[in-house]
């Protein structure tokens, strides 16, 4: 039976809750709650599943990633000129496949730096982007990435959005978000699913709750902007590479605190505090965290998941909607990112850009005490092109000291054109390039003394 929402406590089917529970439970365990999966280190479900997968066909993944980015370039541009009647029907392949001319020249001229990666080509204008540390970055260490961390999302997404755990516990914990964050409390699941698991999905999830009505469009640019941090297995990753496994909690602890901080500021200063409080154009308002009176907050948050839980769509419904995610993502969202990624990190690699717009940093660095102050503004900037640029470029110095600092900087800093930045432009998240530029600056302005003062603390 169907229950409706009510100030009367209602009653409950086993049948009811069961199907707000498992599916809930399964969805935070896959993407909120980190195990040791396999005996190894603690990890969300979904990323060990796209650890699993990339192990063995890792391989694979680069080629087959470049062949889906110029097959997306080759059908795109047939449907835009040709215009099929079965595509014009259809309004998700009217969307995904009958662009604007910006969005086609995107996805031809990223198919030609796919395949002039992929083959290596050397020519006299296309070595540059061929380079490992440029294009190579992208197709071999990007798209296995994101190509396995989107499948697995695609398809188990709707076990955490659709069954009525965000409704649940954002009703739940609503009175520390709003006050803290300025957002809803259900976009704590958006903020644990990003700090834990994955930045990129945690885009995905935001986006996907603004464009149903959950969220106004301020509080999708906040969420988008403050929670999406990189994984904690990358992390740990990046504290290996820089050789700060002894450090590790310091070294997350030092991102965490910061962040944190950061996503207290972020919301009450521009660009963020003046985005609009409207809702997705054309949506229901559907978010209702307010708890009526004479209910206790556990009763009225149980009520609301499973409500939630009983609007879910059926398993093929679930299918058909991973299906259109995950071609949405690889169609749309790959060809930006091998462009912009490639462009940054050829700006990065083969110009004095960084170097130059980050001199005036050096004063401010020897004033903070960091040695290899010249080396550390450089790889303070260049953290806009790529997260894992200023790891390389700090990599080689002797101090921990600026290793830990830099490191941890790259991570807080959030806002990087190889991914996170990519996936928010192509998102219906109202947040542009400038707005992009403005917050990455803030949040290298906020949460760099911070993390140099924990730095001087340890070491």
């Amino acid at each position: 039976m169907n229950i409706k929402e009510t100030t009367d406590k209602p009653s409950f089917s086993t049948n009811q809750i069961l199907k707000f529970a498992i599916p809930s439970l399964i969805g935070l365990l896959l993407f909120v709650i980190p195990l040791p999966w396999g005996g190894g280190s603690l990890t969300i479900g979904v990323g060990y599943l796209a650890s699993q997968f990339s192990a063995s066909f890792g391989k694979a993944l680069p080629g087959f990633m470049v062949y889906v980015v110029i097959t997306s370039a080759v059908i795109t541009l047939l449907s835009t000129i040709i215009k099929p009647k079965f595509i014009l029907n259809s309004k998700f392949l009217k969307d995904l496949l009958i662009v604007n001319p910006l969005t086609l020249a995107i996805r031809v001229i990223a198919a030609v730096f796919a395949y002039v990666v992929l083959y290596s080509v050397t020519a006299v204008g296309f070595d540059k982007i061929s380079d490992p540390n440029t294009g190579g970055v992208v197709v071999n260490d990007l798209f296995p990435v994101l190509a396995t961390w989107f499948f697995f999302s695609g398809f188990f997404l709707p076990l955490l959005m659709e069954f009525g755990s965000m409704d649940y516990l954002g009703t739940l914990i609503r009175r520390f978000m709003r006050p803290l964050f300025k957002v809803p409390g259900r976009s704590a699941i958006d903020a644990i699913a990003s700090w834990i698991g994955s930045g990129p999905v945690g885009v995905v999830i935001t986006d996907k709750q603004y464009q149903e009505g959950y969220y106004t469009s301020k509080e999708a640019a906040i969420i988008s902007v403050c929670f999406s941090l990189v994984s904690l297995p990358f992390a740990v990753f990046i504290a290996s590479f820089l050789e700060l496994s002894v450090s590790f909690i310091a070294f997350y602890g030092a991102i965490s605190i910061s962040s944190f901080i950061a996503a207290i500021v972020l919301p009450r200063i521009y660009p963020l505090n003046k985005k609009s409080e409207a809702y997705f154009e054309g949506v229901d308002v559907k978010i209702n965290e307010e708890v009526p009176s004479g209910r206790s907050i556990h009763d009225w948050a149980l009520e609301r998941g499973i409500i939630r839980a009983e609007q879910a769509p059926s398993f093929m419904g679930i299918i058909s909607s991973g299906l259109k995610t995950v071609a949405d993502v690889y169609f749309s969202l790959m060809p930006i990112v091998m462009l912009l990624g490639t462009v940054s990190l050829v700006v990065a690699e083969y110009t004095p850009l960084f170097s130059t717009i980050s001199k005036p940093l050096i004063p401010l660095f020897n004033l903070m005490k960091v040695p290899d102050a010249s080396l550390a503004a450089s790889a303070t900037l260049v953290g806009f092109a790529d997260m894992f640029l200023p790891a390389i470029f700090v990599k080689g110095s002797e101090f921990e000291i600026t290793r830990f600092i830099i490191g941890a900087l790259s991570f807080t800093q959030l806002i990087y054109l190889t991914e996170t930045g990519a996936i928010i432009l192509r998102s219906k998240i109202p947040v542009n390039f400038k707005d992009l530029l403005i917050i990455f600056l803030e949040r290298t302005v906020i949460t760099l003394p911070i993390i140099v003062i924990m730095a001087h603390f340890i070491y």
